[in-house]
């Protein structure tokens, strides 16, 4: 097989099915910096999964040529547990909205982010539903007016990024669907962490935000100061709950066992030589001792 035969471009990674996401959606810049971030890996798409729930950026996997699947709401990362524990050979991207993922899906998230399950998750944050007209979302700035909050948002907003740093994911960053350059290498390097990459996209809604969010967020747009120290916890924290900036870069990455690494030290240790416990021993265990 010749080298061009072999080589991947972005559009390689590119469907039949044209995106239905409204004219200037960010989910549009989020899809094609994965397109370029697959390309630069060289990643087979027979040896690459990406996985969804329900929203507008949860359509995604449908304009990917990889294998894939769109699931139902919150459940984007309980399949990619099961497609990472069941084949670990396997790259699985798991993508979604702020709604999907820190709403309906915000126990999954928590419970991914601890268990450091080795994949990466993309979260377009558009702080809105946008698929059901505009209602408040978990991200949603507090005081901001919606479909469901004409008098504005009462709650305090949900920043995914600290969430995820708590909670334990090893690798966390910021991009901006409006930066593809910096947005690609972002995703290119969560894909290539060993554990639990987590990506939160600022990917503005045109339709419920308003075109200006393009302009708002360009303005606050920096990069990471260059002695930023991404192992650093507390200083990762220091980029989170932002209003009068918008950080992006890597913010926060460590190496850690990941969860697929600990369950095949499980299975080692269960086929070494020695007694095997039985069915009824087993049974046992949950007996009352009295």
């Amino acid at each position: 097989m010749s080298t061009a035969e072999t080589t991947f471009k972005p559009g390689t990674y590119k469907t039949d099915l044209k995106p239905v996401w409204c004219p200037g959606c960010g989910d549009f810049g989020v899809l094609n910096a994965l397109y370029r971030a697959f390309a630069k890996m060289q990643l087979e798409p027979w040896n690459t999964v990406v996985l969804s729930g329900i929203g507008c950026s949860s359509r995604l996997p449908g304009y990917v040529a990889t294998y894939g699947f769109n699931s139902v709401h919150g459940r984007a990362l309980t399949l990619a547990t099961g497609v990472k524990v069941a084949r670990p050979e396997l790259t699985v991207v798991a993508v979604g909205g702020d709604g999907d993922g820190m709403a309906i899906g915000g126990n999954h998230f928590m419970h991914a982010c601890r268990r450091n399950l080795d994949v990466t998750y993309i979260l377009m944050d558009n702080e809105i539903y946008g698929l059901t007209k505009g209602q408040t979302a978990p991200t949603t700035p507090t005081g901001d007016k919606t479909k469901s909050s004409y008098w504005g948002n009462p709650e305090p907003a949900v920043d995914p990024v600290e969430l995820a740093i708590a909670t334990g994911a090893t690798f966390v960053a910021r991009g901006f669907s409006g930066d593809m350059k910096t947005l690609t290498e972002i995703i290119q390097r969560a894909i290539e962490h060993h554990g639990f990459a987590f990506v939160n996209v600022l990917s503005p809604c045109v339709t419920w935000r308003g075109e200006s969010q393009y302009g708002i967020l360009k303005e606050k747009l920096q990069k990471l100061p260059e002695d930023h120290d991404p192992t650093d916890r507390a200083a990762a924290m220091r980029y989170t709950r932002e209003k009068d900036v918008v950080t992006e870069g890597v913010l926060y990455e460590v190496q850690e066992p990941s969860f697929v690494d600990r369950l095949a030290h499980i299975r080692m240790m269960a086929q070494a030589e020695g007694p095997k416990p039985t069915t009824r021993d087993i049974l046992k265990t949950f007996m009352p001792s009295f």
